[in-house]
């Protein structure tokens, strides 16, 4: 494994992620599709052992369970100086006043949890889960700073929002002498190319290292057209529809991918995961990786470099369309993230 710096930053990590969002007790909370413990601790174990050390999870994610299952798996596998966790924060964990948001009482709150279930002193990246326009942006922003100045994590992050506000915050970040945000967890595949209007420019410029999340599309890049049908896509289809609403271009592009994945003998997860290691802004796909084979293909891409015209051929028949990260109106997220029972406002 030959490890990338994360941005401008020292700090090498593993140019496969593994996000364990899939990683999580279903009784917690999360979706039917999530692995229990003894499933997850057997595939955090595979990806060590490839070689990956940066997995990332979140509070929310099973309410505090794959934080828990995350922690213990890499206390018991792991040295934990050899590791970078990350996690994150926003979404609603308890109901209430101050369960949820950037406010500085949350995020003060909240670190020391996420530090308690994941069993460690510190996380190397700690994470806003998308931006909260209830919080004035500077509270935010230096309460992170001072997260980072006690000791209880190492580098900042920040998740899919609007460019200018991103700029905002890093221009904020930068007048105040704040700790910065060091990467960009983003939206950002084959059939969803809107991140590199600004957002992937913006980083590019700034330094900042992007960390991909649904880098195979919900599947889609991984299968043949029409054949996307998973015990996730049966849970959350809606939500996968809102993110790929399926132009005619998405069918030309999947099956570019299988023509160029079938020329080569490679599967069409590790050519469309390879696409992504073309683009030098990219730190890291998030693998959400169920079985071990996807641990085994993601790594595999690795070795992976796709020509000039191969290139071309997945990317010219792309058509712009309107991106759910593009929601800027506060009101309209709330909606759809209201139609999951624990985003419920």
């Amino acid at each position: 494994m030959e490890y990338v710096k994360l941005g401008k930053t020292g700090l090498d990590v593993s140019p496969i992620a593994i996000g364990a969002m899939t990683y999580g007790e279903p009784h917690r909370g999360h979706p039917a599709w999530s692995l229990g413990e003894d499933e997850s601790r057997r595939l955090v174990k595979h990806a060590l052992d490839a070689g990956v050390n940066f997995f990332d999870t979140a509070n929310m994610y099973s309410q505090g369970s794959s934080e828990e299952i995350l922690g213990r798996a890499l206390r018991d596998f792991a040295d934990r100086d050899d590791v970078v966790i990350a996690t994150k924060l926003r979404h609603p964990m308890r109901p209430g006043p101050n369960g949820k948001g950037l406010s500085r009482k949350a995020i003060m709150t909240e670190i020391d949890h996420s530090l308690r279930r994941l069993g460690t002193d510190y996380v190397d990246l700690y994470q806003v889960h998308r931006n909260d326009p209830a919080t004035p942006l500077e509270e935010t922003l230096e309460a992170l700073h001072d997260v980072v100045k006690a000791g209880k994590a190492r580098y900042l992050g920040a998740s899919s929002m609007p460019a200018w506000e991103f700029a905002k915050a890093l221009h904020t970040q930068k007048a105040h002498g704040w700790a910065r945000f060091v990467s960009m967890q983003d939206h950002y595949n084959l059939l969803a190319r809107e991140e590199e209007r600004e957002m992937l420019p913006l980083c590019a410029d700034e330094g900042v290292g992007t960390v991909v999340w649904s880098p195979l599309a919900r599947g889609r890049l991984a299968r043949p057209w029409g054949e996307v049908r998973t015990s996730r896509s049966d849970t959350d289809g809606w939500y996968a529809d809102l993110l790929y609403r399926s132009p005619d271009s998405d069918r030309e592009i999947i099956d570019a991918v299988g023509t160029i994945a079938a020329e080569r003998g490679v599967s069409r997860a590790q050519i469309a995961l390879a696409w992504l290691r073309s683009k030098p802004v990219v730190a890291a796909p998030l693998v959400g990786a169920g079985k071990p084979e996807h641990i085994d293909e993601a790594v595999a891409s690795l070795d992976i470099t796709l020509s000039a015209e191969e290139i071309e051929a997945l990317e010219r028949p792309y058509t712009p369309r309107h991106d759910f990260q593009g929601i800027s109106d506060d009101r309209e997220l709330r909606r759809i993230m209201a139609r999951i029972p624990q985003f419920t406002p």
